[in-house]
């Protein structure tokens, strides 16, 4: 692939040369910041060497990314491919005159218009992927009448400079055939500048714990381009891409996604190892616009909310390799109680689809009118798995913890620890504390005495599961004993 100098910009033969245009675009928009566009392109083609142009690319497309080839799959002979990204601005035009004399249009107030005669010292302009990664953020100086200024002092008049300018980002190629041709080309291109994310918004009744949940799809282009009634496919999961080299390269992607034929508002179907969401219509995408589209609908969601608390959460030592005996180490303090809320992503449940990472909000009917109650965000869940959403920590629970014994034998090698967990609920309701405790003292442990049930979650960790009527308090007592 050669990548031409900015100016002069790449002439074509007239004779040989055709400028294409694009029917309707497709893209799949990866939630990478990047997208695959697939664009539908007429050549007609003489014998021998044909110079074309296309016009409608973007401004962050890769160009060792761009297939073309025509309609039956088979790829067209491209002796020569060039592409251009740096579209004429007025920075631009004065880049081309630095070290030389223009005209500058000034309009003052109370004043007649005139013209002024500036030598072009400093454009200001920088080119996409310069030192400083973002164009056009120097101050241009500009020499009149002996004096150096650190800016316009008019309105810049260009000469003509022909036919050498482009208005828009264009991919140009040679391309050989060995007799006259008329198709229809794809052009496919991975490109920078797209993103999508997810959302949801779930609504509770004002008793009752049945969800209606609403998601949406937020498609957002920063590509420097268009894409008008565009086919629309989303790509879920974690692709791997390369790290660009310089500030506006693009990553490299391993292949086309092609497209997927729709059906409801939009339709999703495992591809590869990952999920692809169709969207059933067109859609348009402007260029520096979000567009919102909903994806999901569903009422009647079966959910829990779940209180818990964990008296030593984000005080727990590390592990040493060896057994803790020392006292201090007595976690203790938190007093809150944090509040999930979960539900089965099962067809059952009214759900039953992969959902894509993004953030779930909750909303809670007053009366006539919604409150928001809070919001977390979710990674990708596949169907029959179960989402938890954390969304913050309950006014009227409290929970202490402390520990009221502790023993140690070091000659015998065994080490008794007693805690005491007190519940308290202020609530107009019955609810169910789940009790995390962390036996992080050493691997080998027992309780040996317990005032409640409770289940071992894994290694070292256990929970008792408390039912709490309106406006009671209760303690849990246990004791610990580490041998090693």
């Amino acid at each position: 692939m050669k990548t031409p100098p900015l100016l002069p910009a790449l002439c074509l033969a007239a004779s040989l040369s055709t400028t294409l245009s694009a029917a309707s675009p497709s893209l799949t928009i990866y939630n990478q910041s990047f997208a695959v566009v697939r664009d539908t392109v007429p050549l007609d083609l003489k014998k021998g060497i044909n110079e074309v142009s296309f016009d409608g690319a973007t401004l962050r497309l890769e160009p060792d990314s761009v297939i073309l080839r025509d309609s039956s799959g088979a790829p067209l002979q491209i002796l020569e491919q060039n592409y251009r990204n740096d579209p004429v601005t007025q920075r631009l035009l004065l880049s081309l005159f630095e070290g030389k004399e223009i005209d500058f249009a000034v309009h003052e107030q109370q004043k007649p218009d005139h013209l002024v005669k500036g030598k072009v010292i400093r454009s200001g302009y920088v080119p996409q992927g310069g030192a400083s990664g973002r164009a056009g953020m120097e101050e241009p100086i500009i020499e009149t009448e002996g004096k150096i200024r650190f800016q316009l002092p008019g309105e810049p008049l260009f000469p003509s400079l022909g036919d050498d300018t482009i208005l828009k980002p264009r991919l140009a190629w040679k391309i050989q055939v060995p007799k006259e041709m008329k198709t229809s080309a794809e052009l496919g291109y991975v490109t920078g500048g797209f993103s999508w994310e997810a959302s949801y918004n779930l609504v509770a009744p004002e008793k009752g714990e049945k969800l209606d949940l609403i998601g949406w799809v937020t498609m957002d282009n920063q590509s420097g381009r268009e894409f008008r009634e565009a086919k629309v496919n989303l790509m879920a999961g974690d692709v791997n891409k390369i790290a660009p080299p310089a500030p506006y390269a693009m990553k490299a992607v391993r292949g086309m996604a092609m497209g997927a034929d729709a059906a409801p508002a939009v339709t999703e179907k495992t591809f590869d190892e990952y999920h692809l969401y169709t969207l059933e219509r067109p859609v348009t995408l402007r260029d520096h616009e979000k567009v919102q589209v909903e994806f999901l609908h569903a009422s009647g969601v079966a959910s829990e909310v779940i209180y818990t608390y964990d008296g030593a959460a984000g005080l727990l030592p590390g592990s040493s390799g060896r057994p803790l005996l020392e006292g201090g180490i007595n976690p203790e303090g938190n007093r809150k109680i944090t509040v999930t809320r979960e539900f089965k992503n099962s067809k059952e449940n009214g759900l039953g689809i992969p959902l894509p990472k993004g953030k779930m909000r909750l909303y809670r009917t007053n009366g006539t009118q919604l409150e928001f109650t809070g919001e977390n965000t979710i990674d990708h869940t596949p169907k029959d798995e179960t989402v938890r959403i954390e969304t913050g920590e309950a006014f009227d629970l409290v929970g202490e913890r402390k520990r009221t014994d502790f023993k140690v034998d070091t000659a015998n090698h065994w080490l008794e620890e007693t805690f005491e967990i007190t519940l308290r609920n202020h609530k107009k309701d019955a609810v169910s504390v789940r009790v995390v405790e962390h036996l992080f003292r050493w691997v080998n442990w027992q309780i040996t005495q317990n005032s409640d049930p409770f289940v071992k979650k894994d290694a070292q960790t256990i929970e008792f599961r408390v039912p709490l009527k309106p406006d009671e308090e209760k303690k849990i007592n246990y004791k610990v004993r580490y041998t090693w």
